[in-house]
């Protein structure tokens, strides 16, 4: 199923790369249309193995997009929202940035942990749900017919890729700074992240690890919200010295004794590839490329034989642009059907 033209504002962020391969692999686009986060210049990539051109964000760019992606700086998504609202013609807006959260119009979304059929209003602006938050969901909702949940704790470690390119570079070059004996860069994180896991990122840092956390736990508690008998996890979110893809270990505790081996039944579907005992725990590195989530390591709680512990993987930037899409295949699909 092929949409008509599709546009990527951010076209050159690591997110936007991810959503071009998909968006290849899936072939949902008859043309995909790059654009940068400035108004000002036009750049040049490569697009399946051919020259590509990022053009600038401005409304003629933005006008013929069936559906467009926000995939930039959050002030590059909020420009192109206003630019998008002043053309007569508007496409479906998904937001991969939050930038938009708190417009109105604003609907969290992530179908691999939505009800069947769900479908929000006409003239929803499609904000996909931060990736920690759609892994644990995906989670919780397969215990979800298991033995009752009392009690869930999540630690959640988040890869540098989530502060985008910048926070790539700056790991790397700290990581060659302090072998190196030189100054450490900190303008992404104000603080050494290199051998180190932080609770919290420096003062002067663009954005506190701490309103990160908050933005998982909101909307966790979103996809959540329908989903009868799970409680809302506490979660922590450290900061890992790694380059890609979540991690996240969970204490679940039960009304009784779980059988393992039932919980792992339960869990296993094709969104959650479940590792056995007899297979080498997930890894963030092995992850890579992969959709949904991988779960192992699943051990009893020594102290408390009404608990389990599990190991959680994600590709942080596979989930996303996976959900993202599977939200443009289903609006396309409505519109087909005139809804």
């Amino acid at each position: 199923m092929k949409t008509g033209t599709v546009a990527i504002v951010g076209g050159e962020s690591l997110i936007g790369r991810e959503l071009r391969e998909l968006i290849n692999e899936q072939k949902i686009a008859r043309s995909v249309k790059l654009i940068g986060v400035d108004a000002d210049t036009a750049k040049l990539t490569s697009e399946g193995g051919e020259a590509a051109v990022i053009t600038p964000l401005d409304e003629t760019n933005l006008r013929d997009a069936q559906v467009t992606f926000l995939a930039g700086s959050p002030d590059s998504s909020r420009k192109a929202l206003e630019l998008t609202r002043k053309s007569r013609r508007q496409g479906a807006i998904i937001d991969l940035t939050y930038a938009t959260e708190e417009d109105p119009s604003a609907r969290l979304r992530a179908p691999a942990a939505e009800p069947p059929g769900y479908a929000p209003p006409p003239g929803t602006l499609h904000v996909i749900a931060h990736p920690a938050a759609i892994a644990l969901s995906l989670f919780l909702s397969r215990l979800a017919g298991t033995p009752k949940l009392l009690n869930v704790i999540a630690h959640i470690f988040e890869p540098a890729s989530e502060r985008g390119q910048q926070g790539l570079d700056e790991l790397q070059k700290q990581t060659v700074s302090l072998l190196s004996f030189r100054t450490l860069p900190t303008d992404v994180f104000d603080t050494q992240l290199s051998f180190a896991m932080l609770s919290r990122y420096g003062s002067e840092a663009p954005e506190a690890l701490g309103s990160i956390e908050q933005r998982i736990e909101r909307h966790l508690a979103t996809l959540l919200a329908g989903l009868r008998g799970v409680p809302m996890p506490s979660i922590r979110l450290i900061q890992a010295p790694v380059f890609h893809g979540h991690s996240i270990s969970v204490h679940a505790e039960f009304e009784e004794p779980p059988d393992t081996e039932a919980i792992a039944t339960a869990l296993a579907s094709p969104d959650v590839d479940v590792r056995g005992v007899d297979v080498e725990p997930p890894t963030n590195v092995g992850i890579a490329g992969q959709g949904g989530i991988a779960v192992g390591s699943i051990a009893r709680d020594r102290n408390n034989p009404r608990g389990l512990w599990f190991w959680i993987v994600a590709d942080n930037f596979r989930l996303m642009a996976e959900n993202a899409t599977a939200v443009a295949a289903s609006l396309v699909r409505a519109e087909e059907r005139g809804e």
